[in-house]
């Protein structure tokens, strides 16, 4: 993996302006740590050629800014009943250096969408592009029985779709009055670790494929009547990191696009640059710092460190005599210092990566383990840094 993909779904508009810092929106976004941005295209034969247009002028903008586009197959993505459209859409794409990766049916299982003709779009993307990635998003509910009625999420009802993707994911939502709504509510988990069970589900589910998890800025669930609610900085920074502990090999962001969920300020401007300025820019500018990239691409490790306590989850990257322990306190409550061990002999002075508010720690292991004195909070995560 040469990238970790931290994409806004959608982002500011192509030919607006950042207010805090006056530079164009896309060069704003890229700047702060954003690899992609989502175009939500939607494609009939009657449309083709305005909407080439205009994804061209996106896919321009997002090349001139660093930026890879995800772009929606919206219309043409459920089976090959529109196919030479598709073969029109994809040729006239595929060659562009802005384009970053294609995506298909939009929460197939919750949809029942019939994984056949999804597996037959599949392959023809492939035939056509092999060089761009499909990526598929599941719901974190999946239809009952009963029309009209969800039950929670199982790896059985995303198992099926697997094969019609490159990468498969889930977004997931769950800061909402009451809690944990997008995902059905009890019996489903309700606090913020919500990601890291969805998250988890899709790796079961798909194989080797790379995960994506689309995470909270707004949604629907959160507009009037409901009470709107954001995830704090807090809340959003352990959600990415949970999903990382679980598995995902990209972060979406959703809503900054949401006009019902803008102060008046941000409805002029097309975006939800508040919610950028104390939540979403800090988040990205962490996990797409230079130590912190390392980090998230480096191979999984063979090494399993353990925490004392059962509420910690632990992912452990390696590579090139670098060891990285990724830990998140999953609890809604717990509070304490935590004790890791089961690292390699050799690993001895470390560094726990500076996040916002926190500068960078040292600390040692010793005989392959290590406490880290600052007491580990409720919905933290912290990344520590070894050499061997």
């Amino acid at each position: 993996m040469s990238v970790f993909p931290l994409g806004l779904s959608d982002g500011p508009p192509v030919d607006s302006t950042a207010p805090d810092s006056g530079l164009p929106a896309w060069t704003e976004i890229r700047r702060a740590g954003a690899t992609h941005i989502r175009n939500d295209a939607k494609w009939t034969r009657a449309t083709t050629a305005a909407q080439l247009f205009a994804v061209n002028q996106e896919l321009d903008a997002a090349h001139r800014a660093g930026l890879k586009v995800w772009l929606a197959l919206a219309g043409i993505d459920r089976d090959l009943s529109q196919e030479s459209l598709l073969d029109e859409v994809v040729d006239a794409l595929k060659e562009h250096p802005g384009l970053g990766a294609w995506k298909g049916a939009d929460e197939p299982a919750l949809g029942r969408v019939p994984p056949a003709g999804l597996v037959a779009v599949h392959g023809r993307i492939r035939a056509l592009d092999p060089d761009h990635p499909l990526v598929l998003i599941e719901a974190p509910r999946a239809p009952a029985a009963t029309a009209g009625r969800t039950v929670p999420l199982t790896v059985d009802a995303v198992k099926p779709y697997a094969p019609a993707c490159d990468v498969h994911g889930v977004d997931i939502y769950p800061v909402s009055v009451p809690p944990g709504r997008h995902a059905g509510g009890p019996p489903v988990n309700t606090d913020i670790s919500v990601v890291g069970d969805m998250t988890r589900i899709l790796v079961r589910a798909s194989g080797r494929r790379p995960v994506w998890t689309t995470l909270q800025i707004a949604w629907s669930g959160v507009l009037p009547p409901h009470p709107l609610i954001f995830p704090t900085l807090q809340q959003a920074r352990f959600m990415a990191y949970d999903a990382i502990v679980a598995g995902a090999q990209g972060l979406f962001f959703f809503g900054g696009h949401i006009t019902a969920a803008m102060t008046a300020a941000d409805r002029r401007l097309g975006w939800n640059w508040t919610y950028w300025r104390h939540v979403q820019r800090p988040l990205l500018v962490e996990l797409s710092d230079a130590a912190h990239t390392k980090a998230l691409l480096a191979p999984k490790s063979a090494v399993r460190v353990q925490a004392s306590a059962p509420d910690v989850a632990v992912s452990v990257r390696e590579r090139a005599g670098v060891l990285w322990v990724i830990a998140v306190r999953r609890s809604a409550s717990a509070v304490g210092r935590v004790h890791f061990s089961g690292l390699p002999a050799g690993a001895g002075r470390g560094t726990v990566l500076a996040h916002p508010g926190n500068p960078a720690r040292r600390l040692t292991a010793r005989n392959g383990a290590f406490v880290d004195p600052a007491p580990f909070a409720a919905h933290n995560a912290r990344v520590y840094r070894f050499t061997l």
